[in-house]
């Protein structure tokens, strides 16, 4: 059996998903206006398979874990260079005079 390194105080990721009453909009159609989801405390989030809710302490943890992985994804699709259109933004030199020649 391995012993697991590290101290062991980093966060666990919890699976989210939108709450089934409001749809993750936080809010449900009263008769005259928005009321606050009880269901989900106002987020729009409860824990995924379970439906369970979760305090809004360690739900602020989960929501920020969630969009530091988005962020991280975004900067992935953003960055220059990568992909099928990298040789068309570079100069390869290969040009008359040392310009840029793409093929087309």
């Amino acid at each position: 059996m391995k012993k697991p390194h590290g101290h062991g105080f980093r966060k666990a990721q919890i699976d989210l998903e939108h709450c089934s009453t409001c749809k993750g909009k936080a809010v449900v159609q009263g008769v005259f206006y928005e009321l606050v989801c009880i269901d989900c405390n106002g987020s729009g989030w409860v824990a995924s398979g379970s439906g369970e809710v979760l305090p809004l302490d360690f739900l602020v943890t989960q929501l920020s874990l969630k969009l530091q992985h988005a962020q991280q994804l975004i900067a992935s699709i953003q960055r220059p260079g990568t992909g099928p259109q990298a040789q068309y933004e570079q100069n390869n030199r290969r040009g008359t005079g040392g310009t840029n020649y793409t093929g087309d």
